[in-house]
This record gives C-alpha cells, sequence and structure tokens, in this order.
C-alpha cells in the first residue's frame, strides 16, 4: 500500500481549473520528485495534499486513511510536515523558536530535545545562531531553517516546495545532499522543484506536471535521459 496516494484530484481556483484529474502515489521511503514549470500546478497540488486546499473532487489517501477534508493542523500531527515555498520562517522570531514551533503538534519533552539535538547535528550553522531572529539569516540558513522546522514534527512523510529557489549553485548542492540525507535516515521526501536536473538526480520516481495534467512518469534515471524532458527542463 502507498504511504501517500493522490486519486483523481482537481482543484480550482474560482472559475480557473488548476489541476485537472491528476492520480500519483509516494512509497513508504521514496524520494518522488514533482517537475514542471511555472504554473503547472505543483505548488497548488502540495497545498492540497496538506490541507491548505480544498479539491472540488478526488481524494487524498495517506496510509490508507482519507484525508481529503481534514484540517492542515491534524494533518501535520498524522505525520505529514510541509516545507512551503518561499520558506516562510517567522522572521521575528529566532532559530530556536521557529524550530520549536514544529514541534508545536507534540507533548514528548524529551523526545522533542532529542528531535532538536538532531536538527542541530544535521544544521550545524543553526545551532550557531539559534538566539538570533530568523529574519536576520541568509536565504540559505532559512531553507535550513524551513527544513529543520519540518523536522521538528518527527514527520513520516515530507513535502518540499522548491527548496532550491534562489539560492547560490553551492548551497544548492549543499540542500539536496541535506534532502537525500533525510530520505536515508528514514523519511519519505516529495519534492517539487524546477530544478528538474538535481531533482530528477536524487529522486527514485518522478512525474511531469502540465497545466494541472501529469504528462510523464516514470523512474528518474530514465527520464534524465528521456529526450523530451531534456529539451523542455534540463536546457539540453
Amino acid at each position: 500500500m502507498a504511504m501517500l496516494e493522490v486519486k483523481d484530484l482537481e482543484v480550482y481556483y474560482g472559475v480557473i481549473q488548476a489541476i485537472k484529474g491528476i492520480s500519483f502515489e509516494v512509497n513508504e521511503g521514496e524520494v518522488i520528485a514533482l517537475i514542471g514549470a511555472n504554473g503547472a500546478g505543483k505548488t497548488t497540488t502540495l497545498h492540497t495534499i496538506t490541507g491548505l486546499l480544498s479539491p472540488k473532487s478526488g481524494h487524498v489517501m495517506f496510509q490508507g486513511q482519507d484525508i481529503t477534508k481534514v484540517p492542515a493542523h491534524k494533518i501535520v500531527s498524522m505525520g505529514m510536515a510541509h516545507v512551503p515555498e518561499g520558506r516562510r520562517v517567522f522572521a521575528d522570531l529566532s532559530v530556536y523558536e521557529n524550530l520549536r514551533m514544529g514541534a508545536y503538534t507534540r507533548k514528548d519533552k524529551a523526545e522533542i530535545e532529542e528531535s532538536l539535538k538532531n536538527v542541530y547535528k544535521r544544521f550545524p550553522h543553526l545551532e550557531e545562531r539559534k538566539n538570533e531572529m530568523a529574519g536576520t539569516l541568509s536565504a540559505g540558513e532559512q531553507q535550513m531553517l524551513a527544513m529543520g522546522r519540518a523536522l521538528m514534527s518527527k514527520p513520516k512523510i515530507i513535502l518540499m516546495d522548491e527548496p532550491s529557489m534562489g539560492l547560490s549553485p553551492i548551497l544548492v548542492n549543499e540542500i539536496f545532499d541535506i534532502i537525500r540525507s533525510v530520505s536515508e535516515s528514514g523519511t519519505t521526501v516529495l519534492l517539487v522543484e524546477q530544478n528538474a536536473k538535481k531533482a530528477l538526480s536524487i529522486a527514485d520516481r518522478a512525474y511531469v506536471l502540465e497545466t494541472g495534467r501529469i504528462v510523464m512518469e516514470g523512474n528518474a534515471k530514465d527520464l534524465l535521459e528521456n529526450d523530451d524532458i531534456k529539451k523542455a527542463y534540463l536546457g539540453e
């Protein structure tokens, strides 16, 4: 059984249909990439899965349970975390306070402290700057903070929206190394990313979204070699 299953999802903004009946699944332990041009519907898909948008029709199943109408905060406590596009850290709170906000659905104090230690181990920069306001961090550090905050909820699956956006090439490599290590430590990853080459290089499988429809899917390594994908998304 798939950990996450999206079935025949249709989403509208007013009269405009943004998602046109898409279906896909994410199995436990996989890194799945959702790639496509701007406006393809990638962010809308993530927002619908995590309860921030309501679909007109279709279903979202998480670990065999229908979560289509479950509120976003309850979805977090079920084990799904979302790293939003543009990072969305709380600029006027400290790095430490931002990380604690990620654990707001948890009650286990000792385990929360353990999670905090693990986040600091994964992101040493954040520990060095834990008392500084999040708004003073660089773009790369804010991205790490957004990822660390999501990991504080102890997710079974983490949804990441454009984690490399606005970052230098060196930082992009670092962020993708972190995504790979998050996956290797047992967290399933659904990755929305405009940098298709990078996304496909770490993914197991991928889906290509165009104007609200999935037009291609397959093994990520195969898609990296696909001529149509190369032409449309890899600049080759």
